[in-house]
């Protein structure tokens, strides 16, 4: 008996094994990347990805918890909103200009997390799909989180990211001197002052 219902198993399965974890997470990843590229970061629900890879919804939760990380993990962004912004609030409201200017330097500063950011910018310049992608996840999922979390206005909010990209890209990407070997702190006190007046106007 044992050795039919082994092989009605068997049969019940298919060809091959079933996919383990890592197999769907990797099917939940690919569908969420052919959506994102088709529809926009607005546009690609969690139920259209969960349908497309062919899962219950209810596992894209399981493996991402929203739509910020499955596009954070299918489109490789190298920052989580839901990791970094509440690093960002964990400092003292006084203190919100110099938090931006410490975590966009750590993040800048690893080259992993580094080059893929570069890709995407550069992508987003030549390509307009690339660049409403990224302009929707932006807006989205940081600018509008940023401005709930810190109440600051959403202009002040786009013109301190915007002055810290530039910032970055003289340091880590032309290697302006003394830009590029000037230190942390040094960074901080002349830059923070100006981000928190962005930050808290």
């Amino acid at each position: 008996m044992s050795g039919s219902r082994e092989g009605a198993g068997t049969r019940g399965r298919g060809p091959g094994r079933r996919p383990g974890p890592t197999e769907t997470r990797e099917k939940i990843l690919a569908a969420a990347r052919d959506l994102f590229a088709e529809k926009g970061y607005d546009g690609a629900s969690l139920r259209a990805i969960a349908r497309a890879a062919e899962v219950d919804p209810a596992l894209v939760h399981h493996f991402f918890g929203n739509k910020e990380g499955v596009f954070v993990e299918a489109m490789r962004f190298p920052v989580d909103p839901s990791v970094l912004l509440p690093h960002i609030m964990s400092f003292p409201p006084d203190r919100l200009g110099e938090a931006m200017v410490r975590t966009f330097l750590q993040v800048w500063g690893d080259e992993d997390r580094r080059a893929p950011m570069l890709a995407m910018l550069r992508s987003a310049m030549t390509n307009e799909r690339a660049a409403a992608l990224l302009r929707e996840f932006v807006t989205s999922a940081l600018f509008g989180r940023a401005s709930q979390a810190t109440e600051a206005a959403p202009l002040g909010i786009q013109a301190a990211a915007g002055q810290m990209i530039g910032l970055m890209m003289l340091r880590y990407v032309l290697r302006i001197e003394p830009l590029a070997s000037a230190s942390e702190d040094e960074l901080v006190e002349l830059v923070a002052p100006t981000l928190q007046r962005y930050l808290t106007s």
